[in-house]
């Protein structure tokens, strides 16, 4: 369709000017002494609308072959002239930059890589975790990948100022590296919810109260033509399932790892606890507390 666009915006242009010129020569008279070499016309050699158009062309694309020329005794051939080149340079640079801005935007590469449809939230080293599934569909890999994720909610600050679309950065791995991906197979990205994430007091009864979208950006740059391409997805609250883990991909088959992409967004509930990632660390540090105290008490026995 792009190509099509292109293509139409000369010829249509060319056509157009062609008319204006073969109408001029019409008025004039010059179809008329076609043979007159007394006769000056306002284009020399240009004998039908054919013609007209031939020289349309060569004067929008400056060719200029020799054989038509227009002369000094047609000033309105002079205003279509500078007209015509003046509205020329303006169809050139308006497509050549609308064509580059098109083939830039490599928005199909985006289109193959995929996100899982639900986010999951479950334990991973004893720490609540909240992850998601990426993947690349093409066997060509994405150059410099990089992930991170935002958490976009209202807000209402301790002054009483009501933010309505408040944007919080969730942490998946920019302290460590790990926000830096190599999509050879889907990979899970996991935001662990510590002391600075903003789920730190939410609970699972909380969490599917909550009104909230986690906005998810894949960067990096196409292998085979190093243009940047980007990919977005988002989970509301209700597409965030706690207590779920997702299910492996990867098998090894005869000495390589095959993917199974047919599995993708398929989740396996897990025992998770309810209570919020604050309520479980607090839990886990009288319980580590309650062994300091134990030990001593029974080697003193």
């Amino acid at each position: 369709f792009s190509l099509l666009i292109f293509i139409l915006a000369y010829a249509l242009t060319w056509l157009f000017f062609g008319l204006i010129w073969w109408v001029i020569a019409y008025s004039r008279g010059d179809l008329e002494h076609l043979g007159d070499h007394s006769w000056t016309p306002c284009v020399n050699n240009l004998n039908g609308f054919v013609s007209a158009f031939l020289f349309s062309i060569e004067t929008e694309t400056t060719i200029g072959y020799g054989h038509r020329v227009i002369t000094d005794t047609c000033p309105e051939g002079i205003v279509l002239l500078l007209l015509q080149a003046i509205l020329g340079s303006m169809v050139n640079a308006f497509m050549v930059g609308c064509m580059f801005v098109k083939i830039s935007q490599p928005n199909k590469r985006a289109e193959t890589l995929v996100f899982s449809s639900h986010a999951v939230v479950s334990l991973r080293d004893d720490r609540l975790c909240l992850m998601f599934r990426v993947g690349d569909l093409r066997d060509s890999h994405i150059v410099e990948a990089s992930i991170r994720a935002k958490l976009i909610q209202s807000k209402q600050t301790q002054e009483g100022e009501f933010i309505p679309l408040d944007q919080t950065d969730l942490s998946v791995g920019f302290e460590t590296g790990d926000d830096r991906l190599f999509l050879v197979s889907p990979l899970i990205i996991s935001h662990e919810i510590d002391e600075r994430s903003p789920f730190w007091d939410v609970s699972r009864g909380q969490l599917e109260r909550d009104d909230f979208e986690i906005v998810v950006i894949l960067e990096g740059m196409v292998e085979a033509t190093g243009m940047t391409c980007q990919a977005r997805s988002s989970y509301l609250a209700d597409e965030v399932l706690w207590g779920h883990r997702f299910t492996p991909l990867l098998s090894l088959e005869e000495g390589f790892y095959e993917v199974d992409y047919g599995g993708f967004h398929h989740t396996v509930p897990v025992p998770t606890p309810a209570c919020s990632a604050r309520q479980l660390a607090a839990a886990a540090a009288r319980r580590d507390a309650h062994l300091y105290w134990s030990i001593p008490s029974r080697l003193d026995e």
